[in-house]
């Protein structure tokens, strides 16, 4: 008591015995698995509610009588969580709290049962559920209000409407999410499958399987299928970006609520992200993102190196296996940003790289052994390959930049960013004009900010590299080597679309217009506040985007919803789509997961390798019977078929392992009828929906 009675003397506020602390000795243990519970416990409080505090739960405190009263006063907990609360009271009003080495001695017949966790666990919830500002909440509803109105089209009937801009990506996203919850529920290996790609498989970890929320929403989609599951992680995880973005805005930006939703929304419902929207949940599902930014910067500020090298580590290794790019991009937006800030700010450079360098080695010794044997298999496993090469017109142009994105409420011209993009799934760019003049009136008039100069920076790089290795200027025939040059051979890099890297833009322009908004609310003139507001307005507006784009799905054919396929497969065989499932056509894979991933299909939309170099490609690497069907499906000119035709379409069924061939009504289907018709020897039976061609009928025919 003496001891606690010095240190508030000496240092404030309250006091605490802690056992946690240096000269703290511990003379007999409790049992190992109550003791773990217990740092289990101490860890989440001081992460939840009184983050520097070592040790809670010791049970020795004294407090200063006035500010005691008040606490207490203001605490509403009445179980094990009121020291907790009373703690957190002390945090909140900037009151020092002292901790005390102790000498500490278990003894039996304690009264804390297993039950106190749980209930100490819920208090802690009530606790931080309480402590939330109503401004905080009110942010977090509207991200939750705006994503849900972008997927308006499909979130309330997920398994019945389709993202026509996601082209095939919806069906492979939803396979991707059914095999792994199937791998999950039988206890498979969750890194290959061999349920599409047969008989050769698919190597999932070197594909976006996003096995980092695949496999925790496996009772999801076990219970209500993988369109459900899909369609909540991507409504959920787009607005649980926002409020990270927000997080981190009001933590490290400016505190000012309504500057920090603006920044946040750009950040997380910037043209780029609405794009990827439609098909790529990796890059939607971003919300490790901002926790992995101020986990570095705490490392930079030197206080507990090993606390936050080792949580970095964490985070790194659970953001790979929801998105390896994503992380590849936000280390490159950080690097960019860390050599902007220590130019401007070599003092802070200086006394950050120690602490910097430590946390970032403890971080990877932590993160390495846990992704070690994923990324040796997708690197050199089954089914793995080398780069994909994208070829020259995977960057940006520069009107890009500058013009407005196809799905703009106000401004979308769909033709010309169309022409300015590879795909609807790819329009990384489309910032609008309005907002770079903004951004750059913003970085003019704040330049003596250090942090808008390192934002600044960030940004116009990270444009810069988005423009790709060669640089064409508009209107002209005029081509220059581009920055992305120095990267595009380099390592990872090599298989990186470089148009994505604009999207490191949005949250550095984000985070500008924060401090531009928190500074314009502090102007005591009406004209530059009003004047301000109209402006970041102007440019925003044509940012808004309208609901992605929704329709009725195609109904499966009765044939595969109802069974009608299995008196036709035996154990290892296939169903044989006609065409095969390819990165242009992969609606069999909404067969699959609609008949419960009951049949394996040779074909696909996935990446694998192709020749011996192992070159990435998508899709399965062509066979000459395939081809040709696709050919037909598209052209409506088929080939004569003669013996050669039917030699080569016998080698290529039995490669599959085809049970069965399936066709579909489709455009030119009449003519594919007739091809696959001479090739097995004889017409197909016209059932649930679909002509099907028995593979076990006749196996002599035509030779």
């Amino acid at each position: 008591m003496t001891r606690l009675d010095e240190a508030i003397g000496a240092r404030g506020a309250a006091a605490i015995g802690s056992r946690s602390v240096p000269g703290a000795a511990i003379e007999r243990h409790q049992h190992r698995v109550r003791e773990l519970l217990g740092q289990a416990g101490n860890l989440l409080i001081r992460q939840v509610a009184v983050p520097g505090i070592r040790d809670t739960q010791c049970g020795f405190k004294l407090f200063d009588g006035e500010r005691a009263r008040a606490a207490f006063a203001a605490s509403r907990l009445n179980g094990w969580g009121i020291d907790v609360e009373v703690l957190r009271h002390f945090h909140r009003a900037g009151w020092p709290v002292a901790e005390v080495p102790v000498r500490w001695s278990h003894q039996p017949g304690s009264k804390v049962g297993p039950l106190a966790y749980g209930r100490v666990l819920a208090e802690l919830v009530r606790l931080r559920a309480r402590s939330a500002r109503p401004a905080d909440l009110l942010a977090v509803a509207l991200f939750a209000l705006l994503s849900a109105l972008l997927y308006s089209g499909r979130l309330f009937d997920p398994a019945h409407r389709y993202l026509t801009d996601s082209m095939q990506d919806q069906n492979q996203w939803e396979w991707f999410f059914a095999v792994t919850a199937d791998n999950v529920a039988h206890l498979r290996d969750p890194l290959f499958t061999d349920l599409q790609n047969f008989p050769d498989g698919v190597n999932l970890m070197a594909n976006t399987a996003m096995l980092g929320l695949s496999a925790p929403f496996a009772p999801l989609t076990l219970a209500f299928g993988p369109a459900l599951s899909l369609s909540v992680c991507m409504a959920v995880g787009l607005a649980a970006t926002a409020a990270a973005w927000y997080w981190l805005i009001v933590r490290r930006v400016t505190a000012h609520r309504g500057a920090a939703v603006v920044g946040a929304a750009l950040a997380a419902f910037a043209p780029p992200m609405v794009s990827h929207a439609n098909a790529h949940p990796n890059f939607v599902v971003l919300f490790m993102i901002p926790l992995i930014i101020d986990r570095a910067l705490r490392l930079c500020a030197g206080d507990r190196v090993r606390r936050d090298g080792i949580a970095l580590g964490l985070m790194a290794a659970y953001q790979v296996f929801l998105g390896e790019e994503p992380l590849l991009l936000a280390a490159l937006g950080m690097a960019l940003f860390a050599a902007a800030y220590g130019a401007v700010r070599p003092d802070v450079a200086r006394a950050a790289w120690r602490p910097l360098l430590t946390g970032l080695v403890i971080g990877g010794a932590v993160c390495l052994p846990l992704v070690a044997y994923p990324l040796y298999w997708q690197f050199a496993g089954a089914q793995s390959y080398g780069s994909v090469p994208h070829g020259d017109n995977a960057g940006n142009s520069p009107l890009a930049l500058l013009s407005f994105a196809e799905r703009s409420l106000l401004a979308g011209d769909a033709r010309r960013a169309d022409a300015l993009s590879l795909n609807p799934t790819e329009q990384n760019a489309f910032y609008g004009w309005p907002l770079f003049l903004v951004a750059f009136a913003i970085t003019v008039r704040m330049w003596k900010n250090a942090l808008v100069k390192a934002l600044a920076v960030t940004a116009v790089c990270a444009a810069a590299l988005s423009l790709g290795p060669k640089v064409r200027l508009p209107m002209t025939d005029t081509v220059y080597p581009g920055p992305w040059a120095l990267l595009a051979h380099a390592p990872l890099f090599e298989s990186v679309i470089e148009g994505r890297v604009a999207m490191v833009c949005a949250p550095a322009l984000g985070m500008l217009l924060a401090l531009a908004l928190a500074r314009l609310s502090d102007t005591p003139r009406i004209g530059a506040l009003y004047g301000g507001l109209l402006a970041v307005s102007l440019a925003l507006l044509p940012l808004v985007p309208a609901p992605l784009k929704a329709v009725d799905r195609a109904p499966v054919p009765a044939f595969v919803a109802d069974g009608g396929w299995k008196p036709y497969l035996r154990d290892g065989e296939a169903l044989v789509p006609v065409p095969l499932p390819d990165p242009g056509a992969a609606e069999a894979l909404h067969w699959q997961t609609a008949a419960g991933l009951g049949f394996k299909l040779p074909g696909g939309y996935f990446n694998g390798p192709w020749g011996p170099d192992r070159v990435g490609i998508y899709g399965a690497v062509p066979r000459q019977t395939s081809s040709m069907l696709r050919d037909v499906r598209y052209t409506g000119r088929a080939p004569q078929i003669g013996a050669a035709w039917r030699r080569q379409a016998r080698e290529d069924f039995a490669y599959w392992h085809a049970g069965v061939l399936v066709l579909a009504p489709q455009p030119n289907d009449d003519r594919l009828r007739r091809v696959v018709t001479e090739l097995v020897g004889r017409d197909g039976t016209w059932t649930g929906g679909v002509w099907v061609w028995d593979l076990h009928e006749g196996r002599h025919e035509g030779r």
